[in-house]
């Protein structure tokens, strides 16, 4: 271009001017022919990443630097996240942002330098759950001993179902619900947190395993996306992470509650082995009869001892209240006017034999004054009145009757003689100067 100028000016014709958009423009189509689409390498600076969703960088290495903008649409697409001071190779276009005249690059994609860029966002996202502690053994759940039902999120016709299935029905007769998911591809991770969602809805749901057969990282990627990770964590009941081989890793094998190598260490895990459990149980058997005949011996033991300790306190507490009894009853009979009659009898008796003396005196004298008052008493008796004929009659109310007025007629009356009595019915009354003979 400069030859050419200098050709003008020889032949006399006037400089070229441009305007600053044609030199841009020319600048831009220099860029593009001479690059085209290039891969450039350097380090990340100057991060930034405004709420348009455009990531903005600087891209440098020890003698030069160049801005570069990577697009939403294709920021979405990277597996990992760009941080400052990371190794990048950028693919793209370089060109002439006309606006500013600033010299950057275009990047449509992205890879870090010396790792993979799916390496890298699973480590990513491991250290970032790791912090958040979503991988800690304290909130990890062991599995049911004997799950109800077993929920199984997987491919329904991969192999690692059927390998599944095989094992664990055959290990005891638990009862499988497949809960079906694409285990690979873009839609996977979604698949998989809705499979989830819908067992987690079932409340006869014990215990949940997550497989599906070997792969690459690529084919094991939905089980590292961070929606799958986080619906596992937040799962109600234990999950079980069975995802490609014993040498494979997921972030699901880190969030679940326990891993599992393979489909199949998964169908041994969560069910125990019937011929394993019966021996169990017979073991269990053996222990609890042996242990209960133990305990009932030394029942019988604490009983017999607790009963002879109640026997005694019965006897001791009889043989107090006996004794309290009979100092009550002697009380009683000092109380008793019996007791008193005896020992004033007693008095009495020394009383009586001072006086026997001389009352002898006194009672022949005076006996023989009794027997002449006895004798005028028994001249004086009613007996010896109806020893001469005469009679006692008592009235109804059983008075002995003096007045004829006392009765009426149809009144009974007894009549005591001499021998004998007489009931009587009364006829008539009157004065017995008016009495007619009947």
């Amino acid at each position: 271009m400069a030859e050419q100028l200098d050709l003008d000016a020889k032949l006399g014709a006037g400089p070229k001017v441009f305007s600053v958009s044609e030199v841009v423009a020319l600048a831009t189509q220099a860029l593009e022919q001479c690059f085209g689409a290039a891969w450039v390498e350097g380090e990340v600076s100057n991060l930034s990443t405004p709420a348009s969703g455009h990531v903005y960088f600087t891209l440098k290495d020890a003698s030069a630097q160049m801005s570069a903008v990577l697009w939403r649409s294709d920021a979405r697409r990277l597996r990992f996240r760009l941080q400052d001071g990371m190794r990048l190779r950028c693919h793209g276009r370089l060109a002439i942002y006309g606006e500013r005249g600033k010299f950057q690059m275009y990047v449509d994609r992205a890879e870090p330098d010396g790792v993979g860029a799916l390496q890298l966002a699973f480590e990513q996202l491991k250290e970032r759950l790791a912090a958040e502690g979503l991988f800690d053994q304290a909130r990890k759940r062991p599995p049911p001993f004997l799950p109800r039902t077993i929920g199984v999120v997987t491919s329904p016709t991969g192999a690692a179902v059927r390998d599944f299935v095989r094992v664990a029905t055959r290990r005891y007769p638990a009862r499988i619900l497949i809960a079906p998911a694409s285990v690979q591809g873009d839609d996977a991770p979604l698949e998989l947190v809705r499979a989830l969602g819908w067992l987690q809805a079932r409340e006869d749901v014990d215990v949940v395993v997550v497989t599906r057969g070997g792969g690459s990282i690529e084919d094991l990627w939905a089980f590292n996306d961070e929606r799958v990770a986080r619906a596992i964590a937040a799962f109600p009941r234990p999950v079980i992470s069975a995802v490609g081989h014993e040498v494979d890793f997921t972030i699901a094998d880190f969030v679940a509650d326990v891993r599992a190598a393979t489909p199949s260490a998964a169908g041994e895990r969560v069910v125990p082995e019937r011929e394993a459990l019966l021996d169990l149980v017979m073991s269990l058997r053996g222990r609890l009869a042996r242990a209960a005949s133990v305990s009932l011996r030394e029942a019988r033991q604490r009983a017999d001892d607790a009963l002879g300790r109640q026997e005694a306190a019965l006897r001791r507490g009889i043989a107090r209240r006996r004794q309290a009894l009979a100092l009550v009853d002697s009380r009683l009979a000092a109380l008793h006017p019996r007791g008193r009659l005896t020992r004033d009898r007693a008095r009495l008796c020394d009383a009586f034999a001072r006086v026997c003396a001389a009352s002898a005196r006194q009672l022949a004298s005076r006996r023989a004054r009794f027997a002449a008052a006895a004798a005028t008493l028994d001249a004086l008796s009613p007996l010896r009145v109806l020893d001469r004929g005469y009679s006692l009659v008592r009235g109804p109310d059983g008075r002995l009757l003096t007045d004829a007025a006392e009765v009426a007629p149809g009144d009974r009356v007894d009549v005591r003689l001499r021998s004998g009595l007489l009931a009587c019915l009364v006829e008539k009354t009157g004065r017995h100067d008016h009495v007619d003979d009947p």
